[in-house]
């Protein structure tokens, strides 16, 4: 019961495809296999690989031409097909693993690409932001009184005391 409550908490999936069938893996399964495709594809890109398969096919043809007959398995008068096969077979593998693991890749860089675009948008909508208030900081201070002014208006002030002094000095005398 608890099984079946945690697949239906599930949001990532259709609800009528969350059942999973005998013949279908769970997506533990997919992403176990998928993880599988990146790690050969990663693997055949490497030297070591490359080396390996040559060490493998030069064995291979050695054997076919120095062993004794009886020991031979695949015959140099035909130009090795079972050697041929056995590559066609890895390189019919290799490509759709290869492709798998290019298309598991695609994904993760389109969703980056989203994240980043989204990243920009929300830097953009903040310069933006920014720059208004700073605009309207600009105005603020504009209509803000200067130094020089308020100098100047505390000695226009300080005169006309000095004046009214003086008159109620006179009036008073």
């Amino acid at each position: 019961m608890a099984r079946a409550e945690s697949e239906d908490r599930r949001f990532d999936t259709p609800k009528g495809i969350r059942r999973n069938a005998p013949f279908r893996g769970g997506s533990g399964d997919n992403d176990r296999f998928g993880r599988f495709t990146e790690w050969v594809a990663r693997g055949m890109g490497t030297p070591a690989f490359l080396l390996g398969l040559s060490v493998f096919a030069i064995g291979w043809m050695a054997w076919n031409t120095f062993a004794p007959e009886p020991w031979r398995f695949d015959s140099i008068a035909i130009g090795f097909t079972a050697l041929t096969l056995v590559l066609s077979l890895q390189a019919s593998y290799a490509a759709p693993l290869i492709l798998l693991a290019q298309n598991r890749q695609d994904d993760r860089d389109r969703v980056q690409i989203e994240q980043d675009r989204q990243r920009a948008e929300r830097n953009l909508a903040d310069t933006e932001y920014l720059a208004r208030e700073v605009v309207a900081l600009r105005l603020a201070v504009k209509d803000l009184a200067s130094k020089e002014f308020i100098r100047a208006e505390l000695r226009s002030i300080l005169d006309e005391l000095d004046r009214r002094d003086e008159e109620e000095a006179e009036h008073a005398g």
